[in-house]
């Protein structure tokens, strides 16, 4: 449950904050400091997900413990506690990185809102964090063939600019993993990258899901709920499968990377964001077009930059490459003894016709280990890799 702390000189005005927290949630942790000083204390001791700090405070100011957190504590949000003649500081903090602020006297919505987006905010920066370490260890590009070079000197390229990029090719090649290369390589990785698969999403809540609602905008809204678009701000939006959005969302797709905004469904107010958006696809966008089942403009507005994945048939030179990686990682999460493919077992796997990609033959080269010898041979890929 979330941790919070409550920076704050005035008793009574910690007393307001808490018991207004702990009516949200009476689950949240919360601790109290009365200086900064005291809660630079308390951060060193735990972490917090969350602290609501005063600017104006004997001693040590809100800005001071604002800069000290920023730096020592870079996961927890900062939200500061403005008096009314404090707005231009807290214009300013949120310059030197708070997440936002509220005036005293804390008003409910206004208080609650904000504690809610910045911890929804806090829980995809670090969800972020651990798929960063995912990358390094379950999203490498492995290989080496002409094909595979081709793409990493293209994301090279592209990742460091603010071009969308459209990534096509069958499924199990690996499209989603270039998007997270993307991203990872680009300026923007200290933000959320946030996936949508547009194919697993009712076409009913694929907008909801994209811009968020508001409460009582359909049957199951039962609170304001955050878009996609809106928790990537910053960041980067994933539209994986866009070939399976319907026309209606591609409609405010498009209007969202026009114009920067976006509304949420049963809303009227406008919510600026902003996102990169990388999309793929396994569908032939262009034949998509001509039968009316996708934008054209839509089309032009995501493919500023293409990039073809291959199937693995027409790279099949990685095939020993990738197939000791697996190996090796489904040993390690297995527990078991890692077992070597031979060079006659490597020849067989490259025989094969794989029509699943990358994702069948990580399926292929589990089964050999589960079911073949101490060493794989071209007799165990004959047997056991048959589909």
């Amino acid at each position: 449950m979330a941790k919070i702390l409550i920076v704050e000189d005035e008793k009574a005005i910690r007393n307001v904050l808490r018991n207004i927290l702990k009516d949200e949630n009476k689950d949240f942790e919360i601790e109290e400091a009365e200086n900064g000083k005291q809660a630079l204390d308390l951060m060193s001791e735990k972490e917090f997900d969350l602290a609501l700090c005063d600017i104006k405070m004997p001693g040590m100011d809100g800005i001071e413990v604002l800069e000290q957190v920023r730096e020592k504590h870079p996961d927890t949000a900062v939200v500061m506690i403005s008096g009314h003649g404090d707005l231009d500081t807290a214009v300013e903090s949120m310059r030197k990185g708070a997440y936002d602020y509220i005036s005293k006297p804390p008003d409910l919505n206004r208080l609650i809102n904000t504690v809610r987006n910045a911890l929804d905010r806090n829980t995809l920066v670090r969800e972020n964090k651990v798929l960063k370490k995912k990358v390094g260890r379950n999203f490498q590009m492995i290989g080496d063939s002409p094909a595979l070079e081709q793409i990493k000197e293209m994301i090279e390229k592209v990742a460091p600019t603010e071009a969308r990029v459209l990534i096509t090719g069958p499924n199990g090649t690996g499209k989603e993993l270039v998007a997270h290369w993307i991203h990872q390589k680009s300026e923007r990785n200290k933000a959320p990258m946030v996936e949508v698969n547009c194919a697993a999403i009712p076409s009913e809540l694929i907008e909801s899901e994209l811009f968020g609602h508001k409460k009582g905008a359909f049957t199951s809204a039962v609170k304001d709920r955050k878009g996609k678009f809106e928790q990537a701000n910053e960041g980067t939006l994933f539209l994986d499968e866009i070939g399976d959005m319907s026309l209606s969302a591609q409609a405010k797709v498009l209007r969202a990377l026009q114009e920067g905004k976006i509304t949420p469904v049963g809303g009227d107010k406008e919510i600026k964001v902003n996102v990169r958006v990388l999309a793929a696809t396994n569908k032939n966008l262009q034949e998509e077009i001509k039968e009316g089942k996708f934008r054209e403009d839509l089309y032009h507005r995501l493919s500023v930059i293409l990039i073809k994945v291959p199937p693995l048939n027409d790279r099949k030179e990685d095939i020993p490459v990738l197939t000791e990686y697996f190996a090796q990682k489904i040993a390690e999460e297995q527990g078991m003894s890692l077992k070597k493919f031979n060079d006659s077992a490597l020849k067989e796997l490259q025989k094969i016709d794989w029509t699943g990609n990358i994702r069948e033959l990580r399926n292929v080269v589990e089964r050999l280990i589960i079911l073949g010898g101490s060493e794989i041979s071209a007799s165990d890929v004959q047997t056991f890799a048959s589909k």
